[in-house]
């Protein structure tokens, strides 16, 4: 008699069944073990281990060698819909053959970032897409279907999606909030989130760190309210590394752990990632939460449950019907085919006055100069590179490294201090191991070499070259190419390949010796000490150890002598050639990147001086930017005859801009982003309200120095036959583009919309579709958009309502959204909302049209906002309320102490608020106040008032 499998093991029943059976089996101490990231084997069901997060964003990343594509804004620059699905398929093949050999790899991939680029100061731009919020979801929706794979029950991987909500500034991070206002919230922030998930490829949400309107995110209502919502599928939210502690300990939101860790996990957290690998703080804390009656065992079992039916999905029980079980795709040639393809893709052309495409056929010699010119970076988040490719590299090969110059452009230094010149000893370099090639479950614990000599000082110099990165910031590097770092042990060797790490430890400051003559000290940024020269080598002073030779803990003072300037080297190399391409940018682990912002929009001085010197010296020069960011590159817009972005490229980027500078490929990248032109142009970093503050494409009225959607053609495009129609809930839009010039190339057409006559502020113009296309010369393609009649809509906050206000709305189509060459015009029918029902529905204090000087903060710890004021000038303005006949009353509720001044109709009415115990404790208030009518509503708050809402009494009433 053959023995029946246990139910849950039986792949004739559904997930939901099998679920139901292995939730009964296990234990309470069982189940509560799953609900950390490293959740361990059940042996005695024969369950393995399982981990939630493996870093995917954009290749295999922390877990050693992998195909290294372009990083995530990049691939938001292709505007390639088709192209990101295969490169997320490839990512995914990839997570599963390592999987196959080293089991630490995980199958739930926390990827992709859909946070918005609303600023371009944020550290983390390079991690996103776009600033639009359509596009966004495109991208992301493509790249989780090819993660997730196309078997209707079997997951290839089990995408993540980061960060939820409304996540753009490492200032501050853990600790600082959102103000998000209910509009931005619906029109901006969730669509982010809600197409992909409505799409059906996503396994869970990832929140930030932050807190939106003051409620920090891992406890956010939205997540029962809004993501789970969108679909039927059981979505995993699992915690960001180390938030769930971050409750109490930073944020002080609640007393104790097991209070924050029972509110997260009934709002719907289901994987707590703290303290590593060691689960038991937060299963104790757990068990805690359940002791004091905080949390019930259903609360345990329903996140129990999202978590094995993930891993069902993953095929975790079944893998002889797992179809992605044997998957060995890793660096095959399609893969290393596609990653060229991507950063092919990703380039885009800023400007051309006609000096591109190079003719690599003409015998000319090309200087290939710049800080960036030999480097192929990577990110916090990348693979460990098998191939690697630089512009030189990329150049060399595609014109010959006999028409190839090169110069670097970093100044070459010596150091001097009272002991003698700095130098490097000479050391064994026959084994040089690479920096992450073993991969780490934890990157940021690994550790910086001590197999080599320190530095020491004595009668013979070495020689280094200096980089400044801007801010001050510099790195140094020795002639064999390792940099300055500093290991565990505090001193200083030659010994990195690169900078990196989570505390990069190969990044300095100068700073003026106070006493010295032209003397300065130096800073070591990553353990914030000063170098020092002691007997033993050079090293960074432990807090209170006098280690240099004057006795002073500060530091060493050095004389810094240049032995070559940058921009002379450039110089010479340029008007010894017959065009100049300049490649700068920025190293992704030096200011700008998780857990630092930017501080501006200029390219570093450095660079700004080598880019100038190869122009004066050969007026035919390419500024090539590789930067995970954009700059306020006005300057060199303004004189150089041509200009490219790109983002770091993986493992393929050197030979993908050697092609575009050859013609090989036309370039189509378009920009994800806007490019301003200084830094007056941008809002404060923690202004979140896009509309108020008139951020992005959407609403900024400037003129930017390159527009969201930019990017030029080796050839040329005409756009015609414009034709919109409505289809009941849809609108069908139809163009022809055609390929008028010389050259076969892609080009992306773009569609807007824009409200003729709008009711309320809108958008001056939103993206509603967008496809890459490839023609020869002279062929003709009709492109098709469906925009359902949803998307021409807005946030009512009169209402608390989606709607499409009747009137006309503008269909554009264009090359970008500053270069328009079509418009149609369709008409919405339907009766126009109607002023604010105020004696009806009263007003929520957030629901404000225009605000000055408050923020939005939470009314309570599960639930609602209030706003309270953050300045003494502060204002709500709430347009259109409709008095009927007349008010006799107003009744205000408001935490706090001070007062609440309502002034409609010209005549101030004053609401005292007396202090209330606590900013949770809110009370009603009320008051006289006559109005009738359709008019403006103004209030102000007084102290520390806290509104949540406002209610009117009716005449007669």
């Amino acid at each position: 008699m053959t023995e029946q499998p246990q139910p849950f093991r039986d792949p004739q029943l559904t997930f939901a069944k099998r679920v139901d059976d292995l939730l009964q089996q296990l234990t309470l101490d069982e189940r509560i073990a799953m609900l950390h990231q490293f959740a361990p084997a059940v042996d005695r069901l024969g369950l393995g281990a399982f981990r939630t997060g493996q870093e995917a964003l954009h290749g295999v990343a922390w877990m050693g060698p992998a195909t290294v594509f372009p990083q995530a804004v990049g691939l938001g620059a292709t505007w390639n819909d088709e192209l990101v699905r295969r490169v997320g398929e490839a990512v995914g093949n990839e997570v599963r053959a390592k999987r196959a050999q080293d089991d630490r790899v995980g199958l739930n991939v926390w990827a992709p970032t859909v946070n918005l680029l609303r600023n371009p100061l944020w550290g983390r731009g390079e991690e996103g897409y776009s600033e639009d919020a359509g596009l966004t979801s495109a991208i992301a929706v493509a790249y989780t279907r090819g993660l997730r794979g196309d078997h209707p029950l079997y997951w290839r991987t089990a995408p993540v999606l980061k960060h939820w909500l409304a996540h753009n500034n490492e200032t501050d991070r853990d600790t600082s909030s959102s103000s998000v206002r209910p509009r931005v919230l619906h029109e901006y922030d969730l669509r982010a989130f809600r197409d992909a998930v409505q799409a059906g490829a996503v396994a869970g949400v990832m929140p930030a760190y932050n807190l939106v309107n003051g409620r920090p995110n891992h406890v956010s209502p939205h997540l029962s309210q809004h993501l789970r919502s969108w679909t039927d599928r059981s979505l995993v939210v699992c915690s960001d590394a180390g938030a769930p502690s971050n409750l109490v300990d930073s944020e002080h939101y609640y007393d104790t752990h097991e209070e924050a860790t029972a509110a997260s996990l009934r709002a719907g957290v289901d994987s707590f990632t703290d303290h590593g690998q060691d689960s038991a703080i937060m299963t104790g804390r757990i068990r805690g939460a359940l002791e004091r009656g905080l949390l019930d065992e259903h609360d345990i079992d329903t996140a129990v449950r999202r978590l094995l039916e993930l891993r069902f999905s993953l095929g975790e029980f079944d893998p002889e019907l797992d179809p992605y079980a044997d998957t060995a795709d890793f660096d095959t040639e399609g893969h290393r085919a596609l990653a060229l393809e991507a950063a092919e893709q990703a380039v885009v052309l800023l400007k051309n006055d006609g000096l591109l495409p190079l003719d690599p056929g003409a015998g000319k010699t090309v200087a290939v100069v710049g800080l960036l010119a030999d480097a192929c970076k990577l990110d916090w988040y990348s693979g460990t590179l098998i191939h690697r490719s630089t512009p030189l590299d990329g150049l060399r090969e595609r014109f010959g490294a006999d028409h190839v110059v090169f110069e670097e452009g970093a100044d070459l230094v010596r150091l001097k201090c009272a002991d003698g010149w700095l130098r490097i000893p000479a050391a064994d370099r026959s084994q040089e191991p690479v920096r992450g090639a073993e991969g780490a479950l934890d990157p940021a614990l690994l550790a910086g070499r001590t197999d080599l000599p320190p530095l020491t000082c004595g009668d013979t110099p070495s020689e280094l070259a200096l980089v400044d990165w801007g801010n001050g910031v510099i790195t140094l590097r020795e002639p064999a190419g390792r940099y300055l770092s500093v290991a565990e042990d505090g001193f200083v060797r030659a010994s990195a390949d690169e900078p990196g790490g989570w505390i990069v430890q190969e990044t300095f400051r100068w700073e003026a010796a106070e006493g010295h003559d032209g003397g300065h000290r130096l800073l070591h940024v990553g353990t914030g000490r000063y170098v020092s020269v002691a007997a033993d080598g050079v090293k960074v002073a432990a807090p209170g150890e006098e280690v240099s030779g004057s006795g002073r803990a500060a530091g060493t003072v050095f004389e810094l002598e240049v032995t070559e300037r940058g921009e002379d080297a450039v110089a010479r190399a340029a008007a010894a050639a017959d065009l100049v391409v300049v490649v700068a940018g920025n190293d992704a682990h030096i200011n700008g990147r998780e857990t630092e912002d930017r501080t501006t929009l200029d390219l570093p001085a450095q660079q700004e001086r080598l880019w100038r010197a190869a122009h004066a010296a050969n007026p035919r020069t390419v500024l090539a930017v590789t930067s995970a960011y954009p700059y306020a590159l006005t300057d060199a817009a303004a004189v150089l005859p041509a200009l490219l972005w790109t983002a770091h490229g993986g493992q393929a980027a050197g030979t993908a801009l050697a092609r575009v500078l050859a013609g090989d490929v036309s370039p189509a990248g378009r920009l994800p982003q806007t490019w301003y032109t200084s830094d007056a142009e941008l809002p404060g970093l923690l202004d979140y309200d896009i509309i108020g503050s008139r951020q992005t494409y959407l609403y900024y009225e400037g003129t930017p120095l390159y527009p969201f959607g930019h990017g030029l053609s080796y050839s040329e495009f005409t756009y015609g036959g414009l034709n919109a129609e409505r289809d009941g809930d849809l609108l069908r839009v139809s163009l022809t583009v055609t390929n008028t010039g010389d050259v076969a190339a892609d080009e992306v057409a773009q569609l807007y919309v824009r409200a003729v006559a709008p009711s309320v502020v809108r958008p001056l113009r939103q993206l509603a579709g967008h496809r890459r296309l490839h023609l020869t010369p002279g062929a003709a393609e009709r492109v098709d958009f469906i925009v359902p009649v949803a998307e021409l809509g807005h946030w009512d906050v009169a209402y608390g309502r989606w709607t499409v206000d009747p009137g006309a709305y503008e269909i554009q189509a264009g090359a970008s959204s500053s270069d328009i060459r079509l418009i149609t015009v369709v008409t919405v029918d339907g009766d126009p909302a109607g002023p604010r029902p105020v004696l009806a529905r009263g007003l929520d204090a957030a629901d404000y049209d225009e605000q000055l000087g408050t923020e939005i903060v939470d009314r309570a710890k599960t639930d609602g906002d209030a706003v309270a004021a953050v300045a003494e000038r502060n204002e709500l303005l709430y347009r259109r309320c409709d008095f009927a006949s007349g008010t006799s009353g107003v009744e205000v509720s408001a935490a706090g102490e001070g007062a609440v001044l309502l002034t409609v109709g010209g005549a101030t009415v004053t609401v005292p608020v007396a202090a209330t115990e606590g900013p949770y404790d809110y009370r009603s208030v009320r008051a006289v106040l006559n109005a009738s009518g359709t008019g403006d509503l103004r209030v102000t708050l007084h102290g520390t008032v806290r509104l949540a809402r406002i209610t009117f009494t009716g005449d007669g009433e």
